[in-house]
């Protein structure tokens, strides 16, 4: 069983550097807390560590990976950036937003990260991790900390509950704040394309670049240019039905706000994403409700209506994957 470290105290966050980084160095994978959900990160330059990430997330290795950096001047020795790529990198790092870049030649990063292609997906996450990089001197590939294609992990238990058997190590940083995945876009002759809806709300991403962002097309349709654009992903083993008005006996609800649920009172299980109507605070607890409202034993799980503006075009974008017909998942 993975031995899990938590990084409440500076001494406590010394020897979770020392033991992850060992980790990585003999290739293997390190469950690593980030603002948006647990990672599961390898050496991104070394073909056996990104192969332990696809043999222990059971991942297909069409799906690109996305590589963390320690910081942007590090981001600058992997990828190309053009003018409104690093206005974006400037704004935004460290934190949830993934950039979609062109690989600088030779650079290091092996292809099994990228799934062959000729970019690459880059972030500079918030704190632990961007310590660990730092110390690791190398990016690390990290995508989410479970079973591929099963709801992302955003606390440690979560993680040790599904891939506990399979990691050494797991890092402990409590409950993610953010909640739900970054969010990624592409630039592309000067417009900027949205791959993936996540953690920062596409009208923030808008306000810094002066222009609307264009949107993908429609889910299951697009080519694979980065992680989380599978038609099936985040699925529980219960059914997941969406924009929910009533719940039947054998379903679990998960609410959102004041609203009233036809049934709410009879139903197998109940959580509410934000009684108060916050989608920050909706975001936080979403694969944390999910993951719970799947394991009370309920036939399916009636899902209320998210209103699809800030970060609930990322909590939708989630909940149409996880409701989506199974057998084309990660």
């Amino acid at each position: 069983m993975a031995r899990i470290i938590p990084i409440a105290t500076d001494k406590d966050r010394a020897e979770a550097i020392t033991a992850a980084t060992e980790v990585l160095m003999r290739q293997r994978p390190v469950a690593i807390p980030t603002e948006t959900v647990y990672g599961l990160a390898a050496d991104a330059t070394h073909p056996a560590a990104i192969t332990s990430i696809y043999e222990t997330k059971g991942r297909p290795r069409f799906n690109p990976l996305i590589c963390h950096m320690a910081d942007l001047a590090m981001a600058e020795r992997y990828a190309v950036f053009d003018p409104l790529s690093r206005k974006l990198a400037e704004a935004f790092w460290p934190g949830p937003l993934t950039l979609v870049l062109p690989l600088q030649e030779n650079c290091g990063i092996h292809p099994l990260a990228t799934a062959g292609l000729d970019s690459v997906g880059i972030r500079v996450p918030v704190g632990f991790t961007a310590e660990l990089i730092r110390n690791l001197g190398r990016p690390l590939a990290a995508p989410s900390a479970n079973s591929s294609g099963r709801i992302s992990p955003t606390t440690a238990q979560h993680v040790a509950a599904d891939l506990g058997q399979k990691i050494d190590v797991i890092i402990d940083g409590g409950a993610c704040p953010v909640g739900v995945e970054s969010t990624i876009v592409k630039v592309e002759g000067g417009d900027v394309r949205l791959l993936r809806p996540g953690g920062i709300a596409v009208e923030a991403i808008e306000a810094v670049i002066g222009t609307v962002i264009s949107r993908p097309k429609a889910s299951g349709t697009a080519a694979i240019e980065a992680p989380g654009m599978l038609a099936s992903h985040y699925a529980p083993d219960a059914s997941v039905r969406l924009n929910a008005t009533s719940v039947a006996q054998d379903e679990a609800l998960i609410a959102f706000g004041s609203g009233d649920i036809s049934g709410a009172a009879g139903a197998k299980a109940l959580f509410n994403l934000s009684p108060v109507g916050d989608l920050a605070e909706a975001a936080s607890n979403l694969f944390d409700y999910l993951k719970r409202a799947d394991a009370s034993g309920a036939k399916g799980i009636a899902v209320a209506a998210i209103p699809n503006e800030g970060l609930g075009e990322a909590i939708n974008d989630r909940l149409m994957r996880a409701a989506a017909p199974r057998g084309t998942e990660e």
